[in-house]
C-alpha cells in the first residue's frame, strides 16, 4: 500500500481544495424567438416564450 514520505504542506493542500469548490458560471443557450441570452429549460425573461408557446406576457420596458 503506498504510504507518503511526507507530510503535504498547508498551502498544497488548499490549492488541491481550492479546485472543487471553484464557482461554475451558468451556462446560456439563445431564445429561438428572440435570440437573447437566457437559461436552459426555462422560460425566456425577454420575450415569455418557452418550446416555442407564448407563456408569459413581457411588458416592454418594466
Amino acid at each position: 500500500m503506498g504510504v507518503p514520505k511526507r507530510k503535504p504542506s498547508r498551502s498544497r493542500q488548499r490549492m488541491r481544495r481550492a479546485y472543487n469548490s471553484a464557482l461554475k458560471l451558468p451556462q446560456l443557450a439563445i431564445c429561438p424567438q428572440c435570440a437573447a441570452p437566457c437559461l436552459p429549460h426555462r422560460v425566456c425573461p425577454a420575450c415569455g416564450f418557452y418550446k416555442g408557446r407564448q407563456i408569459v406576457t413581457v411588458t416592454a420596458g418594466a
